[in-house]
């Protein structure tokens, strides 16, 4: 895997760069489509089906800075299955400042004495050597980091795999729960009872990968107090379409379609 990355990032030595969001030259990552990362990082988990348990209850808070959509969309593409990761760290500190925010949501829920494990969402090993890694542990880790910023300790824990199953992005939101059941476990080894988990992944949608990742620790004696995310997708009739407070309405430039 790192032969991988290492190759990638010799390839970008001699390409031209742009932004991941919009196209525009000679920025990784530009400034009008950051700001699309930097709203609130409010609760998402109610627009969420899988995690939806009715009148008014969710299987677990989940929380994420951006809406799915516009700029984001395409970065998250381009960072998960284009070889981006000169993304990591604008990413990073979007989930630092989520991670920040849940502080608030586990600290009173907490019950254990050691530090909240933090465990991103697992990929199957195919996707992982087609990518090189897995680009969730960079931002659990972050996650882990913003989580101390707000006075909890917390660690970063591989503590799950995922067994085969298709990649869920063809998927609709009816099979995806199928597609995960019986295919997400804790992974040999790792001593998970007892102790308090917030979960990561980089795109909230139907929140089915998250209800996989809680039924398997709950199941080994795991307490999961929360979620995090890059994004979630706009709950069905929702106004809110990910843009900027103050961005002119429509969505941003593309610069790739330009001539």
């Amino acid at each position: 895997m790192l032969a991988v990355a290492a190759c990638r990032d010799l390839v970008r030595l001699v390409v031209p760069v742009a932004c991941a969001g919009c196209g525009v030259a000679d920025e990784p990552w530009c400034a009008p489509c950051d700001a699309w990362l930097q709203g609130p990082a409010a609760r998402r988990d109610h627009g969420a089906g899988r995690l939806d348990l009715l009148e008014g209850r969710t299987l677990l808070p989940v929380r994420a800075p951006a809406v799915y959509a516009g700029p984001v969309r395409h970065a998250v593409a381009a960072w998960k299955d284009g070889g981006r990761s000169d993304l990591d760290r604008p990413f990073a500190a979007a989930a630092r400042r989520t991670g920040a925010a849940t502080a608030a949501d586990v600290r009173s829920a907490a019950r254990g004495a050691a530090p909240v494990l933090v465990v991103p969402a697992p990929s199957t090993r195919e996707a992982g050597r087609r990518r090189g890694r897995n680009p969730v542990d960079a931002v659990a880790a972050a996650v882990a980091a913003g989580l101390r910023d707000g006075g909890v300790p917390a660690e970063r824990a591989r503590a799950l795999r995922r067994s085969g199953g298709p990649d869920l992005a063809g998927l609709g939101a009816r099979a995806r729960g199928p597609a995960l059941a019986g295919r997400v476990h804790v992974r040999r080894g790792r001593a998970v009872r007892g102790r308090d988990v917030v979960l990561v992944d980089d795109v909230l949608t139907t929140g089915a990968t998250l209800a996989a990742c809680h039924a398997a620790l709950t199941a080994a004696g795991a307490r999961v107090l929360g979620g995090c995310a890059l994004a979630a997708t706009a709950r069905p009739g929702a106004r809110d379409d990910g843009a900027p407070a103050g961005s002119a309405p429509g969505p941003v430039r593309d610069h790739r379609k330009a001539g």
